[in-house]
């Protein structure tokens, strides 16, 4: 396969997975499909999204750090102004930046598994619920053992929204990783022989 046609098979799961993370991202703000939480957490009520969720880690890493490179990996493939050995190079630079993108995105959604999220709980001794986090030292455990997730009282079903959310992110952020990686060794491949289009 010719490494301009590869950069094109490369960029539209790009373009699908930027848009996921962008998407999981947003919606990871509104816990329990509510706006309710969103707002008390920027009226200063306390804690109610997850540190992680603010992180970003989605729109920026996965979603913008990851289109722009599809953008570019994209016009590469085409037989315009960077379907050539410049622009192949170019295209190293621009999936490294969707590498970073993709293990920021990565990173913060393994975080987010592993510390669980914000919710309102009863912690055993107390008389009253209170907002926190229940499975912050659990390493992770608590996901495979759904009777803990009954442990959040408020946000509805938080616990398997967050799970929902972010392992789709983690899904989408391993796979642009892979596809970024790729693409810099084609890139190298482009950049050193050529794009099989036709002029150089």
């Amino acid at each position: 396969m010719c490494t301009g046609k590869c950069s094109k098979v490369i960029a539209i799961p790009l373009y699908v997975l930027a848009g996921v993370s962008i998407i999981c991202n947003i919606i990871a703000f509104f816990p329990g499909w509510s706006t309710k939480y969103a707002q008390e957490d920027r009226d200063g009520n306390g804690d109610r999204i997850t540190d992680e969720v603010k992180y970003m880690g989605g729109f920026i890493g996965g979603g913008l750090m990851c289109l722009i490179p599809a953008i570019h990996i994209h016009l590469t493939s085409s037989k315009g102004c960077c379907a050539n050995r410049c622009g192949m190079f170019l295209s190293i630079g621009f999936a490294a930046a969707g590498v970073v993108g993709a293990l920021y995105s990565l990173a913060t959604a393994a975080l987010v598994l592993a510390n669980g999220p914000v919710c309102l709980f009863k912690a055993p001794g107390d008389k009253d619920a209170s907002w926190g986090r229940p499975f912050f030292k659990n390493n992770g455990s608590y996901l495979g053992d759904s009777e803990l997730w009954t442990t959040c009282e408020e946000p509805k079903d938080v616990v398997e929204f967050n799970i929902g959310l972010f392992a789709t992110l983690l899904v989408a952020a391993s796979v642009e990783l892979v596809l970024c990686v790729i693409q810099m060794v084609n890139g190298l491949f482009g950049c050193i022989c050529g794009t099989c289009g036709g002029k150089e």
